[in-house]
């Protein structure tokens, strides 16, 4: 059950985009403030929303949770400046058999909001899981913090306790999820990578050396871990989806062609991706390293007179605005200008 468009209005940054999505992998660039981790965030809430029988949080709950505005007060979502706010906000995610659409204003109270089509897609759309990875690593933080989060204590978007909840599920015994011999095998120069959960506390292991408890280990290795981890509990599976905000983020350059074997191997077993990126390396190890069994969509996010435009390409190259290739230029007639003086 892939998702297959996106259409926003007056909502966040964007005055009007509408955008469709590859069954695949779906990669977003551009520069910041062009509304990259909104559009998974969107697609996100979208998701959970189908399981609102389970979780008892609707469309218009979940994207203030995940967004986590001011007061939880959805107005804040509405696009400001110009007299937009008059007009409200209008979202609509769309499956092959169900759409689901939600529309408020600048004076909408708390969290409400009108929605369209929530049953059909509660029934369409009830099975599709997803799983949302923030730029920021929070395993290392994770004991406690849901409980905390519920009660208000400290403040984080639901997107770091849904993840903590998810890397919390146990590795099952006696099956293999996915094609695991083949992740192992891509993961091979990091030894016998497991993660192991005490008090709510999360421990890394590598190869034959101790048990770690993760703050102790490097960022890059611990959003391996993680991925990791999602692949052996049996999180991923055909039909399922993932959103990665940044998956580069302090990672050794080294270790991103890993991170991309990963994905490409993700998309082979039916798991549709969603990832938002600045790295050049990653963008583009993406593009050199698919082979005709992946469906990769590149969509680049640019202001253009004051606001968000868009395109898309099937190829990284393809996109005539690419931030990462603009500032890859940049640097070469830096290089250039320094050299010849």
């Amino acid at each position: 059950m892939a998702l297959t468009k996106l259409s926003l209005e007056k909502f966040t940054v964007f005055d009007n985009l509408i955008i469709e999505f590859s069954q695949g992998i779906n990669v977003f660039v551009g520069e910041n403030g062009t509304g990259k981790t909104h559009i998974l965030k969107v697609l996100y809430s979208a998701c959970q929303a189908a399981q609102a029988q389970t979780t008892a949080l609707k469309f218009n709950q979940k994207l203030v949770k995940v967004f986590s505005p001011d007061n939880l007060r959805i107005n804040r979502l509405v696009k400001r400046g110009g007299g937009a706010g008059t007009r409200g906000s209008t979202v609509s995610v769309t499956t092959k058999d169900a759409t689901l659409e939600m529309y408020f204003h600048s004076k909408s109270p708390a969290w409400e909001a009108e929605i369209k089509g929530e049953k059909r897609w509660e029934k369409q759309a009830g099975t599709l899981v997803s799983t949302f990875i923030p730029s920021k690593e929070i395993l290392s933080n994770a004991q406690r913090l849901p409980s905390a989060i519920d009660q208000s204590i400290v403040v984080f978007d639901d997107t770091y306790k849904d993840i903590i909840q998810m890397a919390s599920v146990g590795v099952p015994r006696g099956r293999d999820p996915l094609n695991i011999k083949n992740y192992a095998n891509i993961l091979r120069n990091f030894g016998a990578l497991s993660v192991n959960i005490t008090d709510e506390a999360f421990y890394l292991k590598q190869g034959n050396q101790a048990k770690y408890e993760f703050n102790l280990v490097s960022e890059g290795i611990r959003k391996i871990a993680l991925l990791w981890q999602l692949v052996k509990n049996g999180t991923f599976a055909a039909g399922t989806v993932l959103f990665w905000d940044e998956p580069e983020a302090n990672i050794n350059p080294k270790h991103i062609p890993i991170l991309v074997d990963m994905l490409l191997e993700l998309q082979r077993d039916g798991v549709q991706v969603f990832v938002a990126t600045h790295d050049y390396f990653f963008a583009k190890y993406l593009d050199v390293r698919k082979t005709k069994q992946h469906d990769i969509t590149y969509h680049a996010l640019f202001f253009k007179d004051a606001s968000v435009s868009y395109e898309r390409a099937q190829d990284f190259e393809g996109l005539l605005n690419n931030a990462i290739i603009a500032q890859s230029i940049d640097l070469y007639r830096e290089e250039v200008k320094k050299v010849m003086g």
